[in-house]
């Protein structure tokens, strides 16, 4: 990643861009993935960014904003490919840093925990939501 230029965006198009598609399939399933594109364009509490580097999507968030300054992380996705050189813990701080967010929580599963343990969330189990699934809360209060 050394040496690239990457770009944060926010994605506004009403046309799906294929890495945008594939990138969602990977944070929920592909049968739900244009239902929750669309939630992101006509929602005035969600924002979807994707992360860019030349003409290519590597990495994608999605955000609702909630009451005061929080968020809660509703996607988060990196193509397998560019998985571990940091494109997730830059995102979520671009969100940190460019929406006055004090604080950040997602839902997760086991899959993802870690991720969010390493970019410094505190985690919680929720229990098995649905039958053999564990699922977690995490926390970030953003410092400073």
């Amino acid at each position: 990643m050394f040496g690239e230029v990457f770009v944060i965006e926010e994605i506004v198009s009403s046309c799906i861009h294929p890495d945008i598609q594939t990138l969602l399939s990977y944070a929920t399933s592909l049968e739900k993935v244009k239902g929750e594109y669309a939630s992101y364009l006509y929602s005035n509490r969600r924002k979807l960014l994707g992360f860019r580097v030349g003409e290519t999507v590597i990495g994608c968030i999605g955000i609702e904003f909630l009451d005061g300054d929080r968020c809660e992380i509703k996607h988060v996705a990196v193509m397998p490919d560019r998985r571990g050189e940091g494109v997730g813990i830059k995102m979520v701080d671009f969100i940190l840093e460019h929406y006055s967010i004090s604080c950040m929580v997602a839902e997760t599963d086991r899959d993802a925990v870690l991720f969010y343990k390493k970019i410094g969330f505190e985690i919680a189990s929720l229990g098995e939501k649905f039958p053999g699934v564990e699922r977690f809360r995490c926390v970030r209060i953003r410092e400073g």
